[in-house]
């Protein structure tokens, strides 16, 4: 059953790969970012960002993602560290992105950082028949009513 859920948090992810990060040690807040994926790497992704950003320490971290039809949720633990290698950087550039950077690939600005994967705590909100009868109805609710609820590791 993890690996459906697992399944079901990456195919998420692909359609809408806008989530929020946060440093774990750090006290500022999380922001939004989007994750640039690798259907061959479910271990690591990757986010642009500038060396001035509230992420460009690196460390430990959390990504907290909601699906775009708001049944897929997930909080992901993991070690951001800066990507250096020039094929990744050159792998995900687009037009999307080269719009945040004056001078493109060449920005002095420009930092890649790597998300780490450890683990994930994952919600695949869908109710069935039976949940969404008892939602009608005002029913008692239980936790495997509204649909599955796992730890993972990544």
């Amino acid at each position: 059953m993890s690996t459906d859920i697992r399944t079901k948090m990456w195919k998420a992810m692909a359609e809408s790969p806008n989530v929020m990060v946060s440093l774990v040690n750090a006290k500022d807040h999380a922001e939004p970012m989007h994750a640039q994926l690798d259907k061959d790497a479910d271990h690591e992704f990757w986010f642009y960002t500038k060396k001035d950003n509230r992420i460009a320490p690196g460390g430990p971290a959390m990504v907290c993602f909601t699906g775009r039809s708001h049944e897929v949720f997930a909080c992901i633990k993991g070690n951001l560290v800066e990507e250096t290698r020039q094929e990744i950087i050159d792998k995900y550039w687009s037009n999307h992105v080269e719009a945040w950077y004056d001078n493109g690939k060449d920005d002095p600005a420009l930092k890649m950082m790597r998300f780490e994967l450890e683990n994930a705590e994952i919600w695949n909100a869908d109710p069935g028949i039976k949940g969404v009868f008892k939602l009608m109805t005002g029913k008692r609710m239980k936790e495997d009513d509204m649909g599955e609820h796992k730890k993972v590791n990544l």
